[in-house]
């Protein structure tokens, strides 16, 4: 509850920020003379792009849950099953949280993720090929990891910053359109009350795509940033050999996430790119994260 409260407190911050900023460069007034409404822009896109983001926040476990097929343990039906759920239970126990749900889901690919709206009320599921490939130390450092996720709050973090990127990208794209609009059409749109001409809509269409590149690739340096942070939990929960082991283990079987887009950052490990495209990965390669791990200790 106190992160949900954090998350609306900022978000309002972020928009007292934004209209102080318009204020202090005249961006308000500028806009109020072309025509359009700041405070309505503004609104309109803290609805659209922080309450798109925390929409997609409260509906991540149902989501995840169906775009993986992952079956929920509630009655264990087997001893892997129990392990499973006693593994998280004392993870949990020592993370301070509450019990999460547990769930498997089939795929041959090596993978676990964490979501949820609220670090006492989260999801953790593992895939098949894990439980299969790995021994349970291995595993148990893997659960390690994404309790720390959500001992962390990294999913309410994560779409926080999704949020506020998403209200600038919004905000941004609209007032450049209007200053290019404006000029294409030599101020007659703004004689005639503030209509919009064909400048506009390319604008908005282009920049939002620009824009949205750039807001990606802040949204992902935090996505890999977490991740070191997850690993050094599941260090304290596991040992730090145990997920050095568990990363390894990952490493010499390593290949692209099978899980959807939508929750592809929630999973332990992700793609693989260079060059610029590394500036899109949701994680840091495998052997950063083992490098960072042998640092700490």
């Amino acid at each position: 509850m106190k992160r949900v409260l954090l998350f609306v407190a900022t978000n309002l911050a972020v928009l007292v920020l934004f209209t102080l900023i318009a204020r202090i460069f005249g961006i308000d007034q500028y806009v109020t003379a072309n025509g359009y409404s700041f405070p309505g822009l503004l609104l309109f896109a803290a609805l659209f792009g922080m309450g798109g983001a925390f929409i997609s926040l409260a509906m991540s476990r149902r989501i995840a849950l169906w775009q993986t097929h992952a079956q929920v343990i509630g009655q264990p039906q087997n001893e892997t099953e129990r392990w499973l759920l006693g593994t998280v239970a004392e993870h949990a126990r020592a993370a301070g949280i509450g019990m999460p749900e547990v769930a498997v889901y089939q795929g041959p690919e090596m993978n676990a993720f964490a979501t949820g709206m609220n670090r006492n009320h989260a999801l953790v599921a593992v895939s098949s090929g894990l439980l299969e490939n790995m021994d349970r130390e291995q595993v148990r450092a893997v659960l390690g990891h994404e309790i720390g996720h959500v001992a962390n709050g990294d999913m309410v973090t994560l779409t926080l910053i999704q949020g506020v990127v998403n209200t600038f990208v919004i905000v941004a794209a609209r007032i450049v359109g209007g200053v290019v609009d404006s000029w294409m059409s030599g101020g007659r749109n703004r004689e005639q009350g503030g209509a919009v001409g064909i400048g506009y809509f390319v604008t908005v269409m282009v920049l939002e795509v620009v824009f949205g590149l750039f807001a990606s690739m802040i949204v992902m340096a935090f996505s890999r940033w977490r991740e070191f942070r997850a690993d050094a939990a599941g260090a304290q929960l596991a040992g730090r050999g145990t997920i050095i082991s568990a990363l390894q283990r990952l490493g010499a079987t390593y290949g692209e996430s099978s899980l959807p887009k939508t929750i592809a950052a929630f999973g332990i490990s992700g793609h693989v790119a260079h060059g610029l495209r590394r500036l899109l990965m949701s994680h840091p390669p495998l052997e950063e994260r083992i490098a960072a791990l042998r640092a700490a200790a």
